[in-house]
């Protein structure tokens, strides 16, 4: 007589091992779950796509290319390119910019332009960090009262006469991550257990950025009246530069800072599930969380205290990234910073360009692409809920 077979069991009729070395399967054993097109999708929608990495350099590398040879001064594309590619370890070529070409180039179009990508992928990445770690696609440094939160204590420094310090160890830069770090938090908590909700954090940050903001005021108040001048020029935000010296000041703190975010941000992609899902995938999630906000507070702090204070940029660049390459963190940070550096490299052209020989503050123009995309962006909300 036949044994019974018990339903759902399948009778194995091949005679090769059920293991292989140490225990495993063998690879082609028929019976070994194969990844169906649904996992290899999602598995996809996790790597950083090469063509779209490949793109955000092109992108940037022609917008950097732009900036340099548009201005006053006007510069040949070619002359420009071969003068670089000269400065490079073994490379000699027979660049034709005369020596004051080279001075505009090299003493205040490079200085401008590296600041610029700088500023622009500190603001960019912390944006995406904030969004990740608050799980809210409205988070954003100026949104959140982080910016201005910096620049009060940017103004208190600037109004203390300590803006004096020397490469990365300026006291302004100390100033306003003090006071970035004081706003999230008062942000945070006043926003505690509803992060996930856009109206919650961003009234949060309304009015931790019209607390710090009439704080700003009041401190201008107290300084001379060209003091308030220099200062208020700074606060509407500017790439200015006196050579080389912001760069050394910022740029410590985006190696240094931006290795930390893009460390964190496979776990920006467990944080979205939830803290009790990411404990038990093995995350702490309150340290996660720690690491990610002085991260992005430190980095917002640098880019403030060099550049002012510049909207919408960590709103509206992992916005676009989000929409046109993919949801997760994972690709999101990096290309948010190769976009934001672009994205505010363009717009510093057009700032000196627009209405030469005047010049637009960064902050007005980047004001005028942020408002408009943030109000879609509401509304959007808005039609997703009714609907």
């Amino acid at each position: 007589m036949a044994s019974p077979r018990i339903p759902g069991s399948r009778r194995r009729t091949d005679t090769r091992p059920a293991t292989h070395e140490g225990g495993a399967r063998p690879p082609d054993d028929p019976e070994r779950p194969r990844a169906t097109g649904a996992d290899e999708a999602t598995l996809r929608a996790f790597r950083l796509p090469p063509l779209a990495a490949v793109g955000a350099l092109v992108a940037l590398a022609a917008v950097s290319l732009l900036s340099a040879t548009t201005g006053a001064a006007g510069l040949a594309f070619g002359d420009v390119l071969a003068t670089l590619v000269d400065r490079l370890p073994l490379v000699d070529m027979d660049p034709t910019l005369s020596a004051g070409q080279e001075g505009i180039l090299f003493q205040i179009r490079l200085p401008r332009l590296v600041l610029g990508m700088l500023v622009g992928g500190s603001l960019a990445m912390a944006g995406a960090a904030y969004q990740g770690v608050f799980r809210n696609p409205l988070a954003d440094p100026y949104l959140l009262g982080v910016s201005a939160g910096a620049g009060f204590g940017a103004v208190l420094a600037f109004g203390f006469g300590l803006d004096l310090g020397r490469g990365p160890f300026d006291a302004v830069a100390a100033a306003a991550f003090l006071g970035a770090l004081v706003a999230v938090a008062a942000s945070a908590t006043i926003a505690r257990g509803a992060w996930h909700s856009p109206a919650t954090l961003l009234l949060a940050g309304v009015a931790m950025a019209a607390l710090f903001s009439a704080a700003q005021t009041y401190a201008l108040g107290q300084l001379s009246e060209t003091r308030t001048r220099e200062v208020l020029s700074w606060l509407f935000g500017r790439l200015n530069t006196s050579g080389w010296r912001e760069v050394g000041i910022l740029g410590p703190y985006v190696l240094v800072c931006g290795a930390v975010l893009l460390l964190h941000r496979r776990h920006l992609d467990v944080l979205r599930v939830g803290d009790d899902e990411a404990r038990s995938l093995g995350l702490n999630p309150g340290r996660s969380r720690l690491v990610v906000i002085v991260a992005a507070s430190l980095l917002t702090a640098a880019a403030v205290s060099v550049s002012g204070l510049i909207a919408f940029v960590g709103l509206v660049v992992p916005h676009v990234v989000r929409l046109l390459v993919s949801h997760s963190y994972r690709v999101i940070v990096p290309l948010s910073a190769l976009g934001g550096a672009a994205f505010l490299a363009l717009v510093d052209t057009g700032a000196r360009t627009l209405t030469a020989p005047a010049e637009l503050p960064v902050g007005v123009i980047t004001a005028f692409v942020g408002a408009p995309f943030f109000a879609l962006v509401l509304w959007r909300g808005a039609r997703r809920v009714a609907a």
